[in-house]
C-alpha cells in the first residue's frame, strides 16, 4: 500500500488535473478516431513523457484512454443490418425489471444466439415485453424471441440525451419481446448470485411494505431502486433539493461507511485489540461495508464513484499517512475518471465531488471548531450556494428552500432512516416478523418527514427556474461562490456576488421585431413544435404519453422551454385527439401558465379552450399568426386539425397536424396561391395519403420538415410523398435523423440539433 501511495504521490496534483481535463476533453469529440490513431498518440505520449513534456502528455493520455474506452464500447454495438429481425437469444435477466402500464422493461445479458445461429449481438441490450401477466426476476435464465434496434433517442435542447444514457450503461441495443412459444425460463435464478439476492430482497421488501406511500422510498433507501418512487414524490424531492437522499449514492454509502468505521474503531478500542492499529481495522471493515451496500445498488455508475472515493480514503488511513483532503480528492478524482471516462459526462459526477469540495472549503482547515450544528448548517449553506451554478446548467432549477429542507432530512434520513430501514431489511432474512415492524416504524418516522418536505416543496417560492446559463459563465460563478464561502480573512470576498451575475441574469436570444424562431422537437412519431417570437411563445401539439408517468410534455417540451428561460406560454394549439398530438398537454398544463388553448378537441382538456377554425388570426411582435383550417367538422378527425399559418415580413411556415388528401383540396379551393409557405410541417408525418401534388403546388415550400420516430413501424415518410418533395425542389429534413430542428425565417437556415450538437456516441444524420 505504501508503494502505491508513493507512486500517486508522485503523480502531481497538477498532473491529476491534467489528465481529467484530457479526458473530459474527449468527451466533445464528435466522432471516435480509429485504433491505429489511438495506438500512434500512445507513442507520442511515451516520447513526449520523456522528453518532459509531461504535462501535454497527461492531457494527451487523458483523451486517448477515454477515446480507447469509448472505441470499445461502440464496438458493442448493435449493427444496422439486425435492426428490426427476428432473433432468438438465450440470456440471463441482468437486473430486477421495471414494470409499466403494459408490461415490464429489463435488461437481458446475452448467453447465446439460437437463430439466426453465429449472430454476434450486444453484450447487454434492453428489452420491453408488452405483456401485462409476463413474471421475469433477476438472475433467472430465458430464452426469447425478440427484435432489436440500435440506441437512438430523442435529441433536444434542454433535454435527456438517451443515447449517452444507453452508451454509459453498456447497453448496446433495445428492442422488444415477441410472442412465440420458444418465449421459455430456462433456468431460475442462483440464489448466491448478486441479482439472485437483490431480486429475493426486493420481493420481500414489496411484500413487507405493501401498498404504503413510502414503500418506494424505503426501497431506494435499502437498495437504490427508485421504480417504485411515484411521480408526484419525485416532485417534492426535486422542489426541496432532496432527492440525493432517497438513492443509494455518495452521500448513503460514505455515511454507512462512516457510521461502520467510527463503530468498529469505538469496538477495538474498548476491547483492547492492540495487535493491528484500531483506524486500520476500522477502516478496513468500513469499506467492505461500503462494498456490500454498493453491492445493493448492483454496483450503478454512482455508488462505483462513492465505491472508489472511499476506497481512496480508506487506503491513506490503512497507510497511517497523514494525506492532505486536497490529495485525496484529487486521486479519487483521476479514479473514478480513469475506471469510467464517460462518468465526467454525468451531473452526478460535477455534483458529488463539487460538494465535497464545498464541504472541504468550509470545514476543513479552520483554526476554531464551530460545532457540530454550526458545521452542519454551513454544508447545507455552501452546498446550496456553491452547487447552485452547476444545478442550472444541468437543471435549470434551483432549490431556494433546499438549506432548510436538507438541514432536518439529512440527519433524518440519513442518520437515523437509513440504517433502521437496512436493519429492517436484514430481518426480513432472519425473523420476517422482526423486520417487517421495523420496517413499519421506519415508514412512521418517513412519514412525519415526507408531511414537512411535501409543507416546504408548497410553498411557491420553493423553487427558482432560469435558463441555461453559457458554459462561460459557470467557471466565474464557481470562483465566485468559491470567494463568497472564503474564510472571512480573505479580501474582496465580495468580488464574489459580481461573478454571480452572469449566470444568474445572462438568457438565451430571442428573435428580433418582425421574426420569429420555429423549432421542430423531435418525439419520436409525434409532433410538438415552439414559436418563438420577440416577447411571446406558441407550442403546437404536444407529442405522445408514453404511460401515466412519462409523455413528451414532461420529457422534451418542458425542458426546451426551461432550457430557453420560459415559464408560461402564451398560446398552446393542440391540432386533433390522436395521443401522438394531445399526449403531452396535462403535463403542460399543470406546470406552466398558459394564456390561451386553441383546439379541435376542447373537450379532450382540462381547461378552458377555444375551438379552432380558419379566420381566426392575432400578431405578436410583427409576426401574424392565422388559423387556416378546420371550416367545420369533416368525417375524418385527422381532416379537423387545426392548421396555423405563421407569417412575419422575413419568412412564413406552415404547421399542418395530420391533415389528408380532403382538408388539403378545401385549402387550395379556399386559399389557393396564398398557401405559398416557405417552411412546410409535412402533414400526417409524410403519410401516403397526405401531401398531395395540388396542395404542394399551391403551397411550394422550400423546405418540409416531418416529425418522424426513427425506424417506425408505418414507415413513414412514404417514399411516394419523398417523390412529390423532391419534384417541388424542397430540402427535406426529419426529426428521426436531424434531431430537433430550428431555423429563423431570413435570419438563419435549418439548423439539425444532431448535427450541431451531436457526439461521437450519438446517431449520425446519415444512419
Amino acid at each position: 500500500m505504501n508503494e502505491i501511495l508513493s507512486l500517486t504521490k508522485a503523480f502531481s496534483l497538477r498532473l491529476r488535473l491534467t489528465a481529467v481535463a484530457g479526458i473530459i476533453s474527449a468527451q466533445q469529440f464528435t466522432f471516435l478516431p480509429p485504433l491505429w490513431v489511438i495506438a500512434f498518440g500512445l507513442i507520442a505520449t511515451v516520447i513526449l513523457w520523456f522528453a518532459q513534456w509531461r504535462l501535454l502528455a497527461v492531457f494527451l493520455f487523458g483523451i486517448l484512454w477515454a477515446m480507447g474506452f469509448a472505441s470499445l464500447r461502440h464496438s458493442d454495438i448493435l449493427v444496422s443490418a439486425l435492426e428490426r429481425q427476428d432473433l432468438l437469444v438465450e440470456g440471463r435477466v441482468a437486473d430486477i425489471p421495471v414494470k409499466f402500464d403494459e408490461g415490464l422493461r429489463f435488461v437481458l445479458r446475452t448467453e447465446a444466439v439460437l437463430e439466426p445461429s453465429g449472430t454476434k449481438l450486444p453484450t447487454q441490450f434492453r428489452l420491453s415485453w408488452y405483456k401485462k401477466d409476463a413474471l421475469v426476476k433477476a438472475g433467472e435464465y430465458w430464452r426469447l424471441r425478440i427484435r432489436l434496434k440500435r440506441p437512438h433517442g430523442f435529441l433536444n435542447p434542454g433535454g435527456m440525451d438517451y443515447e449517452l444514457w444507453m452508451f454509459s450503461q453498456g447497453l448496446g441495443a433495445n428492442g422488444y419481446v415477441r410472442e412465440d412459444a420458444n418465449n421459455l425460463k430456462l433456468k431460475d435464478a442462483f440464489w448466491i448470485s448478486l441479482q439472485g439476492i437483490r431480486q429475493a430482497l426486493y420481493d420481500r421488501l414489496s411484500q413487507a411494505l405493501g401498498e404504503s406511500k413510502m414503500a418506494g422510498i424505503v426501497i431506494a433507501l435499502v437498495m437504490g431502486s427508485e421504480n417504485a418512487i411515484s411521480q408526484d414524490q419525485w416532485d417534492v424531492l426535486r422542489r426541496t433539493g432532496t432527492a440525493h437522499l432517497v438513492a443509494i449514492s455518495g452521500s448513503h454509502i460514505s455515511l454507512i461507511s462512516g457510521l461502520v468505521f467510527l463503530l468498529v474503531r469505538f469496538a477495538c478500542s474498548w476491547l483492547g485489540v492492540m495487535r493491528y492499529p484500531p483506524q486500520s481495522i476500522a477502516a478496513l471493515v468500513a469499506f467492505i461495508a461500503a462494498l456490500l451496500y454498493s453491492a445493493l445498488a448492483d454496483f450503478s455508475i454512482p455508488t462505483q464513484r462513492a465505491l472508489i472515493m472511499i476506497f481512496v480514503i480508506m487506503l491513506a488511513v490503512i497507510s497511517q499517512r497523514n494525506a492532505r483532503p486536497l490529495t485525496t480528492l484529487s486521486l479519487a478524482l483521476l479514479a473514478v475518471s480513469l475506471s469510467d471516462p464517460l462518468a465526467v459526462l454525468a451531473p452526478g459526477f460535477w455534483l458529488s465531488f463539487g460538494a465535497v469540495s464545498l464541504i472541504l472549503l468550509v470545514i476543513a482547515g479552520r483554526l476554531r471548531p464551530s460545532g457540530w450544528w454550526a458545521d452542519l448548517w454551513k454544508i447545507n449553506w455552501a452546498t446550496s450556494l456553491g452547487l447552485a451554478p452547476l444545478l442550472l446548467i444541468f437543471f435549470q432549477q434551483v432549490s431556494l428552500i433546499s438549506p432548510v429542507a436538507n438541514l432536518i432530512a439529512v440527519p433524518m434520513i440519513g442518520f437515523v432512516l437509513t440504517p433502521i430501514c437496512l436493519f429492517g431489511a436484514m430481518f426480513l432474512f432472519i425473523t420476517a416478523p422482526m423486520g417487517e415492524f421495523v420496517l413499519k416504524w421506519a415508514e412512521v418516522l418517513l412519514g412525519w418527514v415526507w408531511w414537512l418536505l411535501e409543507r416546504l416543496s408548497a410553498l411557491p417560492w420553493a423553487q427558482w427556474q432560469h435558463a441555461a446559463p453559457p458554459s462561460w459563465t459557470l467557471p466565474l460563478a464557481l470562483i465566485g461562490s468559491a470567494l463568497l464561502l472564503a474564510p472571512k480573512g480573505v479580501p474582496r470576498r465580495w468580488l464574489g456576488f459580481l461573478l454571480l451575475i452572469p449566470a444568474l441574469t445572462l438568457v438565451p436570444h430571442t428573435p428580433s421585431q418582425g421574426h420569429f424562431r420555429l423549432t421542430l422537437l423531435d418525439v419520436g412519431q409525434a409532433l410538438a413544435l415552439a414559436v418563438q417570437t420577440q416577447h411571446h411563445v406558441l407550442v403546437f401539439d404536444t407529442g405522445a404519453k408514453f404511460s401515466k408517468d412519462f409523455d413528451a410534455g414532461e420529457a422534451v417540451v418542458e425542458p426546451f422551454l426551461r432550457q430557453q428561460g420560459l415559464n408560461s406560454i402564451d398560446v398552446m394549439v393542440v391540432s386533433h385527439g390522436d395521443n401522438d398530438h394531445i399526449g403531452g398537454a396535462d403535463s403542460l398544463i399543470r406546470d406552466f401558465g398558459i394564456g390561451k388553448v386553441y383546439s379541435s378537441v376542447p373537450d379532450r382538456l382540462p381547461v378552458p379552450v377555444e375551438p379552432c377554425q380558419n379566420g381566426q388570426s392575432w400578431e405578436w411582435d410583427g409576426v401574424r399568426f392565422d388559423m387556416l383550417s378546420p371550416f367545420g367538422t369533416l368525417g375524418n378527425e385527422n381532416d379537423n386539425s387545426c392548421v396555423l399559418r405563421v407569417s412575419s415580413p422575413s419568412g412564413s411556415s406552415m404547421l399542418t397536424g395530420d391533415i389528408e388528401r380532403s382538408a388539403e383540396n378545401l385549402l387550395v379551393q379556399h386559399y389557393g396561391a396564398g398557401l405559398k409557405t416557405d417552411i412546410l410541417i409535412a402533414p400526417h408525418h409524410g403519410s401516403k395519403t397526405s401531401s398531395s401534388e395540388v396542395f404542394l403546388a399551391a403551397v411550394k415550400p422550400a423546405f418540409v420538415f416531418i416529425p418522424i420516430g426513427y425506424l417506425n413501424r408505418w414507415n413513414f415518410p412514404h417514399p411516394d410523398v419523398l417523390k412529390r418533395y423532391h419534384a417541388i425542389q424542397a430540402t427535406v429534413l426529419d426529426s428521426a435523423h436531424s434531431g430537433s430542428i430550428s431555423v429563423e425565417p431570413g435570419v438563419s437556415p435549418p439548423e439539425s440539433y444532431r448535427k450541431t450538437h451531436g457526439r461521437y456516441w450519438n446517431a449520425k444524420t446519415d444512419e
